[in-house]
């Protein structure tokens, strides 16, 4: 797993109507590992309440 900062661009992320930034499968699939947050776009297949 990298630390390493991934540049953001345009369809990486959208602002949630509480002003929050959520991350696509785009970003995702970029980024290339899953960080098992439960994230809502997490193309890996990660399920938060099966662990």
């Amino acid at each position: 797993m990298s630390t390493k900062r991934i540049p953001l661009e345009e369809g990486d992320y959208y602002l949630t109507p509480e002003g929050y930034r959520c991350f696509t499968e785009q970003y995702h699939l970029k980024r290339g590992y899953c960080c098992k947050s439960g994230c809502r776009h997490c193309p890996y297949g990660y399920n938060k309440k099966q662990e």
